[in-house]
């Protein structure tokens, strides 16, 4: 009898680990594919919306990172969702959000209580570097420190003058950013815009050190 209790508990037992290791390549596959009606019914089934990726992605952050919106929302409507969670990297919904100037996830991240500033690279970093202006001005407006340091002392405008739109330069500028700054090695916003071949950033940050 005990034997055939054994046997019957093992058999449950590799089918539930079975099932589990089937729901984790479904949940990271509705991603990746975008597919929120999958996601959805995992997610009914009791998956845990914070199970990370091989990698130590968190799916709501790799579903931004795929530019999978269907999936992204399915993951923000749902209470149980971490969004303050950080991958391997030290990077968190916001800002990927940020870094592909997603507004809407960007504004629904928020709702949900994203933090915006934190020690080292921030979300205003990713936003600066990112291609739209508008995620800037909202996170700005949201309490984002214009002169974050990252560890290496590098500035949201640093990385706006060599990655950014010029409207995220003259926006930073306009609230105040500080373009006498330097990093770690020395480099200011108007290095970082003679790296990447911007003449006209150059001689307006220049100005603006005056």
């Amino acid at each position: 009898m005990k034997y055939f209790r054994y046997i019957v508990y093992t058999s449950v037992m590799v089918t539930v680990l079975c099932a589990r290791a089937g729901s984790y390549e479904d949940f990271f596959g509705a991603i990746r594919n975008d597919n929120a009606t999958t996601l959805a019914s995992l997610l009914e089934r009791g998956f845990d919306p914070n199970s990370r990726d091989p990698k130590g992605q968190p799916g709501l952050t790799m579903a931004i990172q795929e530019q999978s919106p269907k999936t992204a929302k399915a993951l923000l409507d749902r209470p149980g969702t971490d969004v303050n969670a950080l991958n391997q990297a030290g990077e968190s919904a916001l800002m990927m959000a940020a870094l592909k100037g997603n507004l809407p996830t960007l504004q629904r991240l928020l709702e949900r209580g994203a933090r915006i500033n934190q020690p080292g690279w921030s979300a205003l970093h990713y936003a600066a570097a990112g291609p739209d202006s508008k995620t800037v001005e909202v996170l700005l407006e949201r309490g984002a420190d214009i002169d974050a340091a990252s560890p290496n002392g590098t500035t949201p405008l640093m990385m706006a003058a060599q990655y950014g739109s010029e409207a995220s330069v003259a926006l930073l500028l306009q609230r105040g950013a500080d373009a006498n700054k330097r990093n770690h090695r020395n480099l200011g916003a108007v290095d970082f815009a003679k790296l990447s071949g911007r003449e006209p950033l150059v001689k307006r940050l220049e100005q603006a050190q005056r």
